[in-house]
């Protein structure tokens, strides 16, 4: 697909590349590929084979595309591994995907990796980037002919290993998802050549796309995307520090977003505490509400009226240009993914003139399996199947898939193959519907479905993605298994949290002093009330309990890729999750009703 790209324009910008000073130089698509098989060349001198498993430990940033497609074209099978991994982490995954030479970016995780090589005679090789490990692949491979690394290129087929992904493993150990050549080809070719008039393709694979990608390249959204984009005539650039990103999107200017809805949250967010106190603050909520009433109004019949029309054009004036201008100010679309968005935020961010595509997908689909498109899109849904996919629904709400990117079977795993791959569908152990359009929405996780004490089955993903909105709120878990009725632990945005006390008259005060103050607490309780309203009675949160820490990759509560690890959460919790259903406790909180 590379080699595609080259045919149709040597000469033309693939990646651009940014330089100390903030700006940026073209990458055309000859470059990178004289690159690519330069260092291609340097691991066949050092005797990759193919087949061989390589893995890559970095963050995003172009040496990571660069050492993919290297593997690539010397017909091995890259293996991603999150740059945040533990020594025990990348122990299992090298073990159990035979690894056989690791890309580490720092000298810490050149640390990490020697400490996990114990017990690891496969692994021969550990190349340090900061120590010009690509430089020494260049030179190595200068003995190595053109015909030679060509001929492995053309080695690997569609049905071949192109990698293994490990799941974040929110549960026991990661399991390595095996994806093929054939899985990315068709899935991209699908995504880059429909030309039906409700297409994805002028959102993220047309001619002037362009994208920053800052999500990590060791999860398979990201992994996609770069994919699509060197597949097609998009310009991709990096961004390995997200403390550097406002400023990387300012200089860059995507035209469409690669992000999950925490970073979209944030965004509105930050945008409402900029806004501060009295009347700019006024401006700012009266703004978002019309940018929502306004695109709610473009999915009925009649559309916006004239008055509706004309507050929007002021709120853009005031408003809607700013929050533009802070993410890069050409964006239009946002390709948003790994949980749901909420219809509220969907509306407000196409209100103000960015489109969120929002779609499902899983590692074991590749990534996007279902996707709304600009043309046809029903917000609160995932969208519709990708061309050479379906979804259907089981008798019991589980989500089943069928695709030309479904997976077909997880590393040295058959007992995990068997139970996820049944009767020709993948069950991904989410739940949801499908409407008579055939729109797919997602109701929650199968496992995680709440059954409360008097049998109400309660699905937390509604109201925790709905209480994660609020500006103070950092995560959320929902409880209730088999109690009365459904209460909440609450974890406060330490980022966030200087601001919203300055903005509402309050003292400054660390996470510690503000989980019991009064200010605070009821902000959160309105919040909550705000997220009950999407539920019945029964359903709705009655009590919560705010925590002293937060949930963090470091401290084992969230995977790589941000998700919680609930059972651990409960586990650790116990203690404080009594508390909530204890009346004696004091610093529980009753949620009135609204």
């Amino acid at each position: 697909m590379l080699k595609r790209r080259l045919a149709e324009g040597p000469d033309l910008t693939l990646i651009e590349r940014q330089r100390e000073d903030g700006s940026w130089y073209p990458v055309t698509t000859q470059e990178f590929d004289l690159e690519v098989t330069a260092v291609a060349k340097g691991l066949l001198a050092l005797g990759v084979q193919a087949g061989d498993r390589l893995a890559i430990m970095s963050r995003t940033s172009y040496e990571w595309t660069l050492l993919d497609y290297a593997i690539w074209t010397a017909g091995a099978v890259s293996v991603p591994i999150y740059e945040t991994s533990s020594v025990e982490q990348v122990n299992w995954i090298c073990s159990d995907a035979g690894i056989s030479g690791v890309f580490a970016e720092t000298a810490a995780h050149g640390l990490v990796l020697e400490a996990a090589r114990a017990g690891l005679p496969g692994l021969h090789q550990v190349w340090q980037l900061n120590l010009g490990a690509i430089n020494a692949l260049k030179e190595l491979g200068q003995r190595v002919k053109d015909s030679e690394v060509e001929a492995r290129r053309i080695t690997a087929q569609c049905k071949d290993l192109a990698t293994i992904i490990y799941t974040s493993g929110t549960t026991g150990q990661p399991k390595g998802t095996e994806l093929t050549h054939g899985h990315f080809v068709r899935l991209t070719d699908n995504t880059q050549f429909d030309d039906t008039p409700i297409s994805i393709a002028p959102v993220i694979a047309r001619a002037g796309c362009r994208t920053l990608l800052f999500l990590p390249l060791a999860h398979v959204f990201a992994r996609f995307i770069q994919v699509v984009a060197i597949s097609s005539k998009t310009v991709i650039g990096h961004c390995p520090d997200v403390k550097n990103l406002v400023p990387a999107l300012g200089s860059f200017k995507p035209t469409f977003l690669l992000g999950v809805p925490r970073v979209l949250e944030k965004v509105y967010n930050a945008a409402e505490q900029k806004a501060g106190s009295g009347l700019k603050l006024k401006i700012f909520r009266w703004s978002a509400k019309v940018a929502i009433v306004y695109s709610r109004a473009l999915d009925t019949k009649r559309g916006a009226s004239w008055w509706l029309t004309r507050q929007h054009r002021i709120a853009d004036k005031l408003v809607y240009g700013s929050i533009r201008e802070a993410i890069g100010g050409q964006t239009v679309y946002a390709v948003s993914g790994g949980a749901a968005l909420g219809e509220r935020l969907g509306h407000f961010y196409r209100g103000i003139g960015l489109t969120v595509v929002e779609g499902y997908g899983l590692t074991e689909t590749t990534a996007p399996i279902t996707v709304n498109r600009p043309q046809r899109q029903k917000i609160g849904s995932v969208g519709l199947p990708f061309p050479g996919c379906s979804a259907r629904i089981a008798p019991d709400g589980e989500i089943l898939l069928q695709g030309v990117n479904v997976f077909d079977r997880y590393r040295n795993n058959p007992p995990a193959t068997q139970a996820a791959l049944s009767d020709g569908w993948f069950h991904t152990g989410d739940v949801g519907y499908l409407d008579d359009d055939g729109f797919l929405f997602i109701t929650g996780r199968k496992k995680e479905l709440i059954v409360t004490a008097g049998g109400k089955n309660v699905a937390p993903a509604v109201l925790e993605d709905r209480l994660r909105g609020h500006p103070l709120v950092s995560q959320v878990v929902v409880v209730g298994d088999a109690k009365p009725f459904i209460g909440a632990l609450v974890t406060l945005d330490a980022e966030m949290l200087p601001g919203w006390l300055a903005n509402h008259g309050r003292p400054a005060m660390d996470v510690t002093q503000a989980r019991t103050d009064p200010a605070v607490l009821a902000s959160l309780e309105r919040g909550v009330r705000r997220a009950n309203e999407v539920v019945s009675r029964a359903e709705s949160i009655r009590r919560f309990l705010v925590l002293e820490d937060d949930f963090t990759e470091l401290n084992g509560f969230l995977t790589p890729s941000l998700k919680v690890k609930r059972e651990k959460v409960l586990s650790s919790y116990a203690g404080q999750i009594e508390q909530i259903y204890s009346p004696t406790s004091e610093e529980a909180v009753n949620v009135g009703q609204s």
